[in-house]
C-alpha cells in the first residue's frame, strides 16, 4: 500500500512562497538539492495540483546553465509518474496523467495500487487531501528565512499530528516529520 507524503521547504514563519511579487525562498544549496534528488528518485510517483505542476514543468526541458545537481534532479523527476489534479488544464506533459474528477477516490485507488511513497505537491491539493484524511505523513523543511506573508504550508486546518523525527538536512534546513494521529 502506498504512503502519501506532503513535504515542502518553507520559511521559519511557515510560508512556502511569498505573496505575488514578494520575497521567495532562495534556491537550495547543493547538499539540500541532492537530498531532494535522492528523495524524488525513490518515490513511487508524484501527485500535483495545477499551480505546482506548472512550476515544476521547468524540469521538462534542459537548460544550458544547469549544473550537475540540477541535471540529476531533472532526470529523476522526468522518470517519475505524475498525476495532475486540475479541472482547467487541457493536457499535461510527458509521464503525466490528468486527473479531472474526484481526486479523493483517485488517490484512494492509487494508494491501494502502489507500494512506496507518493509525494503530494501543492498546498491547496494537500489541504483537500488532508480534509479527506488521505495524507499519512507531513515533512516540513524549515529554512532560515522570514517571508512575512504569502502562501502558507497548511492551506486549511492542521490535522492532529505527532512528531516522528527532527533532523538537520543540507546546508541550512531542519526537517520535522509528523505522522497523523489515529
Amino acid at each position: 500500500m502506498g504512503k502519501l507524503v506532503f513535504g515542502m521547504m518553507q520559511s521559519l514563519d511557515g510560508y512556502i512562497a511569498g505573496a505575488t511579487g514578494g520575497p521567495q525562498l532562495p534556491r537550495p544549496g547543493d547538499q539540500l538539492h541532492r537530498h531532494f534528488n535522492d528523495y524524488v528518485r525513490e518515490l513511487a510517483g508524484i501527485i500535483y495540483g495545477r499551480r505546482m505542476y506548472e512550476v515544476m514543468r521547468y524540469w521538462d526541458d534542459d537548460q544550458p546553465d544547469w549544473d550537475a545537481v540540477e541535471r540529476d534532479f531533472a532526470a529523476a523527476w522526468r522518470a517519475k509518474p505524475k498525476w495532475v489534479v486540475s479541472r482547467t488544464l487541457e493536457s499535461v506533459g510527458p509521464n503525466a496523467t490528468l486527473v479531472r474528477d474526484d481526486a479523493g477516490a483517485f488517490v484512494r485507488a492509487l494508494k491501494a495500487k502502489l507500494d512506496g511513497e507518493i509525494d503530494v505537491a501543492g498546498p491547496e491539493l494537500a489541504g483537500g487531501l488532508t480534509a479527506l484524511g488521505l495524507i499519512d505523513e507531513y515533512r516540513l523543511y524549515f529554512r532560515p528565512f522570514i517571508l512575512g506573508g504569502g502562501k502558507p504550508y497548511f492551506s486549511g486546518p492542521r490535522p492532529p499530528l505527532r512528531l516522528v523525527s527532527a533532523e538537520s538536512v543540507g546546508e541550512d534546513a531542519v526537517r520535522l516529520t509528523y505522522a497523523v494521529l489515529t
